[in-house]
């Protein structure tokens, strides 16, 4: 018998990892960023016309979903972070910077730091994901994806969910107060 519940489970443990394949990402940050210190987050709405290349309901419901799950707060009124997304079909040169890893950097806080820029060759597919401090009005963090063997099929739901999963599998920070416990329902003075 307990052959049959391995021969059953096996198969269904094994479908269930082959769901997610972690793709390729690079990421950069500002060194003004005050990674331990945000709590709240609205996802970026474009303005005037819409630009359907920044709207997309399984992308946004991901990233609301892991931001959640890292403590996290959804707001509309003085969010610390508004998280923006462009999904790019045609291929591009990206600027992107050459940086210690963003949890070393956090530990010693070296802001004289020098931003090593570099060139980006993004195969066709990319989705960029773009966190903004809202006070300091300024992007301070952006991962970018793209598959090694083709690109990001925006029509396949599985294949976004696993780019955002990608992606902010590189923002490694919990809401200020979370893993305390200390997390208030309100958000103080910082959303001045």
């Amino acid at each position: 018998m307990r052959k049959f519940y391995i021969l059953v489970l096996l198969p269904v443990l094994l479908g269930s990892c082959l769901g997610y394949k972690e793709l390729p990402v690079e990421y950069d940050y500002s060194y003004r960023g005050n990674f331990k210190k945000y709590r709240s987050f609205d996802i970026m709405r474009p303005m005037g016309l819409n630009d359907s290349t920044m709207i997309n309901e399984i992308v946004e419901k991901s990233i609301v979903s892991r931001m959640k799950f890292l403590g996290y707060r959804q707001t509309e009124s003085k969010p610390h972070l508004i998280i923006g997304f462009k999904m790019y079909s045609d291929s591009l040169r990206f600027n992107g910077y050459d940086q210690p890893d963003i949890e070393e950097w956090v530990r010693v806080q070296k802001e004289d730091e020098k931003y090593d820029s570099k060139k980006i060759d993004l195969k066709t597919g990319t989705l960029l994901i773009q966190f903004f401090d809202r006070r300091q009005n300024r992007s301070i963090w952006q991962g970018y994806a793209t598959t090694l063997y083709g690109s990001i099929n925006f029509n396949n739901e599985r294949h976004l969910r696993n780019a955002v999963i990608s992606i902010l599998d590189k923002y490694r920070f919990m809401a200020e107060g979370f893993v305390e416990g200390t997390q208030t329902a309100e958000v103080e003075d910082l959303d001045k």
